[in-house]
This record gives C-alpha cells, structure tokens and sequence, in this order.
C-alpha cells in the first residue's frame, strides 16, 4: 500500500538544507550547435557537469531560442530538448506575434558565454547591461529551475504580484512568492490572489525596461544584496519564456507588456459608476433598503451588489425561495433598471455535490464538466455550501455547461437579469484551528496520522490523511484548519513501514469552535508499535529510498503537459506560501484535468480560466454588450478579460495606505485597468474618518465600491454624516471627469499606456519620484495626493519642477522638486491637482446616474504647462457596446499663441456640446468678449470663456482674443 501523501512532505522536508547546499555544486550547462541569424540565435545547452539533483533531477539537455520579435521586445526561451516540460497552453494566454525583427533593428542585444553558458541583455544605444544571468549557474530541474540576474545597487524595482508590500520593492533579503491563494486581510509579506511575475526596473536618465516570465509555476523571486545585488527566480516547474521590453521609458515598457500579454478590455461607461455590496444582507427588502436610502442621501447609486446572501443554502445558481425570491428579486432588478441603475451578483466556481433536485449539479455530470480525481470519480472540496466539486475549464464540455447555466439562471424574461458578475473564490473564508497532541513513542519510519470525518482530516480516507510531526517526540503534533462549529470523529493511526496501517479500535469526537477560533487536544494513543521496532528509538525523518511517487502526467514526447514522476503535492523545493503546502486550502495539486495538465502546474490559471469561461457566458446572453466582470483571482494577460478588486482587506488606515499601491501595480503594471478596493474595508469596523477618507481616495480609482464583511456594522456612505458629504463631493468631482478617465480607459485598451501612472512615469529623471507610492496620477494630467496618515489633516506631498493648477481654487503651483506641507485637509476632500501641459474634458455638471451624465455638455479645462502648450483627448461611443456604430476619437491642442484646434475622427452623434472654456493661470483682459459667439468672465487664477462649440468636426478658436 502507498504511503499517505501528507507524508511526503515530513520525509522530505529535512533534506531542504542539503539540498540548498548542493546548489553551489551545480555545473550549469554548455552551449553547443550555435545557430545565428538576423532575427535571433537557437543552441542546445548541454548539463557541463555531474548533476547537482539539488531538488529533484537534472535535465541533461535543454535548448535555447532568442527572437528579436519587434524593435523593442526580445523574447529568450530555455526548455528541455524534449518540450515535455509543461508550459503554459496557448488557449489560456496566447503568444504575441513573432514580427521577425533583426539584431540591426533591435533596442536589445542579447549575449551570451559558452561554458558555462549565461547570457545577458543589453541596451544598443548605450550598452548598458539590463539582465546578466551570469551570477550564478543556472539550475534546470524536474521540479526546480533556478536563474539569478545581477542588478545595480540600490535598484528601483516594481511589480512581481500580488502583494501589499511597498509599491517599490525592497532591494534587500526579499522574497517575493507568486502562489494564488484566498488572503483574508491581504497581509503584506505573503503570497495573495494574482499572479503576475513582471517586473519593471526603473534606472532613471539610463531608461526603464521590463522582464516578463510567462511560467504559471508556483516560485520565489529573491531579491539581495548579500553576495552584489541581485534577482533570483526558484521555480517549482515549467520552462524559462522570458520576455524583455526596451522602454526606453516606463509608459513605453507598460505599452510594450500589453502587446505580449494582451490590452485591458474596455468595460461598459456605466462600470465607472458608483457601487455598493455588503455581504450579510438579510434579503432582498434590505437590498432594496439600502438603494433607497442612497436616494434619499442624494448620494449617486450606479450599481447595486449581491452578496452569496441571495443563494439558496449556498448553491450556486439558486435563490434562497424565502428571503429573496425570484418574483421579488426581478421587481428589485426592474426597479434599478427603470431608474437607469444595474445589479450584480456574485458567482462561484464551486458547485454543491447535491445528486437530486439540483440541476446545475446534473448538469455539470452530464457534460463531463467537473474535475476527477485519480479514481476517476468527481474530486470534492468544501466551501460555502459543504461538498462541492469544480469546474473543469480544460474540459471540452464546460465552456457549454457553464454558459448554459448563465443563460438559465440569468434569463431576462424568467430569471435574474443581472448587468455584471462578480467571480469569487473557491476557499471558505470560516474556519477553526485544531492543534491535535498525541504521545505516541515510535521506531525508525513509522509515523502517526490522524484521520477524521472531515476534508482536512482526510474525510476518513487515510491515503488523504495529514501526518503529524515529531519536532517534540514523544508528542506528535499538527494545527489543521476545520469547519466551524462542526462536530468531528477522528483517530490516530500507525503508518508502518511496510505499508500497512495500525488503527485505534475507537473514534474520538470534538466539536469546532467559531470562525477564527483555535483550540487544543491533548490524547494518548491506543495502540502500540509491533514488535518488530524498538519503541524507545525516535523515528528518522529521512525517506525511504523505495518511496514511491506517482506519475500522473502524460510522458509522451513534445507534448508540454508536464514530466512524468514528480511529487506533485510535497515538492523538494518549498516555496514560501503563506498557506503552507502547495495543497492547502485550495484544490489538490495532483488533479488531473481531462487534457492531462495538473493542478501543480495550472493552480495559477484557474481563476483567470474561469474569468475567461464567465466572460464567454455573459456575452452570450448578451452578444452585443461588453460585459463588466470582477473578479479577484487573476494572471498575466487577465486584465484583457475582466477587472479586479483588491481582495478581503481591512478596516484599517494601513489598508488604506496599501490599496494605492495595489490599483498601481494592477493599472499601472499588471494592464489590469479596471481595480479597485473595498472602500472602507471588508472586514473589521470602520469609522467615520478613516471611511471618509476612503470614500474619497476610492473615487479616484478605476473601479470604486463600497463593500464589507458579514457581522461587521454597516458601512454604507449615507451612514455617517461626515461620510455622506465627502461620497458626495468625491462623486461629483469624478462624474465630471468620467469622460476623461473613460478617454482613458480607451486609450489603455488601445495603446497599453495606463490610464494610472505612478509619478516615476511622468517624471522618470527625478529619482525622488522612485519610491513615491501615494501620489499618483489619474489618468494622463490628474495628480492625486491623498491624506494618508492616520486620523490626520495634515500631508507633506512632493511637487515635481513643472507646473501645477489647484483642482480646486485654480491657483497656479511652480513646482521646484520639493516637498509641500498641505494642512487642515478637510475630511470630505482630497488635494487634486492639474498638471500642465493637459486639456482635460469635463462635464460642466454632475448627475445621479451615468445615463443622465451623458446629457450634460462639456467644459473644457486647459491647463497651459511652462511653455503655454496644452493637449488633450475625448473618446465618445455609446458606452455600451461591443460592436460601435461610430466613435469619435476628437484631440485637443492649445499653443502658446492662444489658438485651440479641435481635430479628430468624428463618427460618433453626440448632442452634447463644449459649453465652456476654462484656461488656467491667465489673466483677465475684459469682461467683455466683444463677438456674439462667446462670453467670458475672469478671476486671477484663470478665464473662463462661454462657447457652445459642437463636438462634432474640426474647429479652430483664437482663445487668446478673448482673455
């Protein structure tokens, strides 16, 4: 019989340190049969050595492949001659186009040693090195790759997430490690739900690059200074697929990522609105409540969101029939519709195991659907509703069940008629800790499990039994998360050996406590070791060299669908996940999908898979609209397909703080354009201050909701006086500028050129924007310097040397590249600043709802930098659809000589018109325009000129003649 496979991870964990030592024998490999042509080099690399099989075995030979695929993206590939290696498949992030540049062409250079082989990548222009892998051998394994890079000292390093580390990452003893997981509070320092291993390297003067490594593989990128500076992947698997951009700057690096892993998708105008979603609603009249109230708070309601409160016990794709039926919730949906709003409701991946009366369980059986386990019966986990099992997004027939559930579910005229969705996780957020402690004296291999009747606990299957450790022998001990306030049975047995099990003749019983809770067992076991041991020799924790470890993977030649004979639940090499083994808390890690890829590869991509799969569906139910999809789980390339919330956070000033860098690192970085967080925080108890604040930092992201926890009081913006009129002046300050944002959103989706950009963007000679992680800009000219400290009216923010107009008063800024101490901020605002050199579109009034926004007419702000020059741009559609009729894409330019051009393509019918002219920082010439086409009046800080000029074709204005 085989040994449990919670065991592997005990037998092997005291191997690490050798292991680790033994990296520093290992030879690297040999380039030989090296090829050179215009657009690149291919070699096969050779291992120059006796294997180091550090962590696993060595792969005696590899190929390499270098393509100068444009001018300024490089795309290097290290993979075993024998492409059995997984890589990630084309369907779930397909490769940009190869366009065949040459080395004459090329920004980048790449280089490289025979023996040992390394290689590094050099900017033409100036020669400087960018990457040198040279720092250390490189390590190709089963189930380890290492490849470390040198870097400048004290380098200015951003990306690599998820995570709500320091926008600017830490340059010393930092480890970074890429594995999805549910992250209740999003703690910093640990792994959350993204993956999205791209990473910017910012040099100031000398440029911006980008590295890409397309590996959807659980890893650690190191970052030190202990032996020079240095960047160091540990990959549990797959291929080295590098992708370098040149910049030289780091808009252009940001525009170059999206041409390899796709442009942000363009989301409805209305998905810019205002949201709320609490989750712990206790049926559908208050859902209703709280519209209503955010009504009479005279507080715009966009949209409108459902928690899984309105499932039936949990399931997916049901309604609970008494506190939200379906004839009521579709009066609710009518309601909001009626009154130009949206609803939304989340939707899980798991499905409940429920075999009679529940048909999208059926129906998943029946199309084949569901994941399988190594029986081939239908893998179970446990979430909301208890056994569940999971789609198969690899399976040929999900894509057809899951779009047919939506159609069911969400039927127009008989089922609820949502406008978006929102994608959660698989995980329960509830959970007990029970640390069990067992005396049990053992001999030399013999070990003690425990097996009860839940999950965790094996659910009496003792191949899926958690082994307990020995660090205190003769107490065998192990903390093992369970359900809440559940009553469990469980026992303690032998593994021999030899393969056979000794079993305690009874069961024992304890009862959970509440979610979050921690409780002690203290036991004595019932049996005794066979008489073939010595019961007073502590057992070794080395592994039997007979121990077997299955071959799940396909082991036909070329098929990258991963080698065969690896340990897919306890690999050699641990990564720091915060959840512990690769395993925990989310679905095994040895499951086979139908095209025979493994979760130990694919983990990564199963949210941005099922991201995909619901977008699918929403489209198909509604062909000619762009869906709004939300979701938290995503990887490189998800931002083409849905938005993205920033996860479970909490009511605190430090999640506050972190969710500015977090919306950087997805807009700015990851092309993930539509982020935001829970404004106010998920979970824990907010208060009016912190919230205010919130709610006006969160109306400068792209995606702004408000949304909390279950238990937690409520916080919804018309709560709090102090909270109400910050939501209201924060929201009509950015339905004015929805237009401009939405500009650029389009701009993103076209261009690559995000529509957040840290300050190291606009102004990347100036090294005191390098670490700045709460300025930001809004869009090309916006400037946000939110209030950061706790409970504070005061802030210190940094002025570029340029030239800046107060959002609010106008007054001209000669920024001189120091820093400015802002005071008595009030609680219901947020310093705002133009930038110049930018015209900004603005709707000259706000409104209740983004339809009645779309009526209002246009001022135009023009904001002249130091050389009296302004541009801008306004994108115009219908807002909605996937397919237009006719877009207007109309620029604005402002010259030193006071002439304004509006040029452009206009194929878009729009009514509304620019009904004024603001230019900031002129003075006043008269009060009278002396022309019957145009009024004006002045202040010291700017004119402001009534126009009516249509949006409609071409136009030139002498503004200078009426200042």
């Amino acid at each position: 019989m085989a040994p449990p496979k919670a065991l592997l991870a005990t037998l092997l964990s005291a191997s690490t340190a050798a292991a680790a030592a033994s990296l520093s024998s290992c030879p690297g490999y040999k380039a030989s049969n090296i090829h050179h042509a215009t657009n690149g080099v291919t070699a096969d690399l050779t291992l120059a050595g006796d294997a180091c099989n550090a962590y696993g075995k060595d792969l005696q030979d590899l190929t390499l492949t270098v393509e100068y695929q444009t001018p300024d993206r490089l795309h290097v590939v290290i993979q075993d001659a024998e492409q059995q290696v997984y890589q990630i498949p084309e369907s779930v992030l397909p490769r940009p186009p190869n366009k065949a540049s040459s080395v004459d062409q090329s920004q980048l250079e790449f280089r490289y040693e025979e023996n040992p082989f390394s290689f590094s990548i050099v900017r033409s222009s100036s020669g400087e090195v960018l990457f040198d892998s040279s720092a250390a051998s490189l390590v190709f394994e089963d189930q380890y790759l290492r490849l470390r890079t040198s870097l400048p000292d004290s380098p200015s390093l951003y990306g690599l997430g998820e995570h709500t580390d320091p926008f600017m990452l830490n340059s010393t003893n930092y480890t970074r490690t890429i594995w999805n997981r549910d992250a209740y509070g999003t703690p910093p320092g640990t792994n959350l739900y993204g993956d999205h291993p791209v990473y910017f390297d910012h040099r100031n003067g000398d440029g911006t690059h980008g590295v890409f490594l397309m590996n959807s593989n659980g890893m650690d990128v190191r970052i030190d200074d202990s032996n020079g500076q240095y960047l160091e992947y540990n990959l549990l698997g797959g291929v080295l697929d590098f992708y370098f951009m040149a910049g030289p700057g780091p808009k252009e690096v940001a525009a170059q990522y999206a041409d390899v892993v796709g442009h942000s998708a363009m989301f409805p105008y209305w998905g810019l609105g205002f949201h709320q979603c609490r989750y712990g609603m206790q049926d559908v009249y208050e859902v209703a409540g709280v519209v209503s109230n955010y009504s009479a708070a005279n507080i715009p309601l966009e949209t409108m969101w459902t928690d899984i409160d309105y499932m039936y016990l949990r399931r997916v794709f049901t309604l609970d029939p008494v506190r939200f039926p379906l004839h009521k919730v579709r009066e609710l949906v009518d309601y909001l519709h009626q009154h130009q709003q949206h609803y939304i409701v989340m939707v899980d991946p798991a499905v409940a195991y429920v075999t009679e009366g529940y048909a999208p369980f059926t129906n998943g059986v029946e199309a084949g659907a569901f994941l399988r386990d190594g029986d081939g019966g239908i893998y179970k986990g446990v979430v909301w509703p208890g056994v569940t099992e999971f789609p198969d997004w690899f399976a040929p027939g999900t894509q057809d069940y899951w779009t047919s559930e939506f159609a069911s579910f969400f039927d127009a005229e008989t089922g609820v008629d949502i406008d978006a969705l929102w994608i959660a996780d698989m995980q329960p957020k509830c959970h007990a800790q029970v640390k069990f402690s067992v005396r049990a004296k053992t001999f030399e291999g013999e070990n003690i499990l425990v097996n009860g009747n839940t999950v965790t606990l094996g659910k009496n299957d003792i191949w899926n039994a958690p082994v307990l450790n020995a660090d205190d022998y003769p107490v065998w001990t192990g903390t093992i998360d369970m359900p809440a306030n559940k009553k469990v049975t469980y026992q303690y047995v032998r593994y021999e050996p030899d393969g056979s099990y000794i079993y305690e003749e009874d069961n024992r019983t304890l009862t959970t406590g509440g979610c979050g809770s921690s409780q002690s067992v203290k036991d004595k076991i019932t049996t005794k070791s066979p008489p073939h041991g010595s019961s007073n020799d502590k057992r070794e924790l080395s592994a039997p060299k007979s121990l077997p470890l299955q071959a799940r993977q396909s082991s036909s030649s070329g098929d990258m669908s991963g080698l065969p004979g690896r340990d897919l639940i306890n690999p050699p090499y641990t990564i720091q996940n915060e959840a512990g083994s690769i395993s925990n808390k989310t679905i095994a890690t040895d499951i086979m999908h139908s095209n025979g890829l493994v979760e130990y590869d694919t983990h990564n991509l199963y949210g941005a898979m099922m991201s995909e799969a619901s977008r699918q569906a929403m489209v198909a139910r509604r062909p000619t609209l762009r869906p709004l999809i939300i979701t938290r789980s995503t990887f490189a390339g998800s931002g083409r397909q849905v938005g993205k919330w920033l996860g479970d956070n909490i009511a605190d000033w430090d999640h506050y703080r972190f969710s500015i860098a977090g919306m950087m690192n997805f807009a700015s970085l990851f092309q993930v354009s539509m982020v935001g967080s829970d404004v106010c925080g998920f979970g824990g108890i907010t208060n009016a201050h912190l919230c205010a604040r919130w709610a006006t930092l969160g109306a400068f992201s792209p995606f702004y909701r408000n949304h909390q926890e279950l238990g937690s009081p409520p916080h919804e913006f018309y709560r709090y006086p102090l909270v109400a009129e910050a939501a209201r002046n924060a929201i009509a300050i950015r339905y004015k500028l929805l237009d401009y944002i939405y500009t650029a959103m389009y701009d993103q989706s076209t261009t690559g050129v995000p529509l957040v950009q840290p300050m190291f963007f606009h102004y990347p000679n100036d090294p005191k924007c390098n670490s700045l992680e709460y300025q930001y800009f809004w869009g090309p000219g916006l400037m946000v310097a939110p209030v950061t400290g706790d409970n504070s009216t005061h802030v210190s923010i940094y002025m570029p040397d340029d030239i800046f107009y107060d959002y609010y008063t106008h007054e001209t800024i000669q920024g001189d590249g120091s820093s400015m101490m802002l005071r008595d901020v009030d609680y219901t605002t947020i310093p705002l600043y133009y930038k110049g050199g930018t015209i900004f579109p603005e709707r000259a009034s706000s409104a209740n709802t983004t339809t009645e926004l779309r009526k209002q007419n246009f001022n135009l702000v023009i904001a002249p930098g130091t050389d009296g020059c302004a541009s801008g741009s306004l994108y115009l559609d219908d807002g909605v659809s996937i397919e237009q009729d006719g877009t207007s894409y109309i620029e604005f330019n402002y010259n030193q000589d006071g002439k304004l051009k509006i040029t452009g393509t206009f194929g878009y019918e729009v009514d509304a018109n620019i009904e004024s002219i603001i230019v900031l920082g002129s003075g006043s010439k008269s009060n009278d325009a002396g022309t019957g086409d145009a009024s004006m009046a002045s202040t010291a800080a700017g004119n402001t000129m009534k126009w009516g000029l249509p949006l409609t074709k071409p136009v030139t204005v002498d503004v200078a003649s009426f200042q």
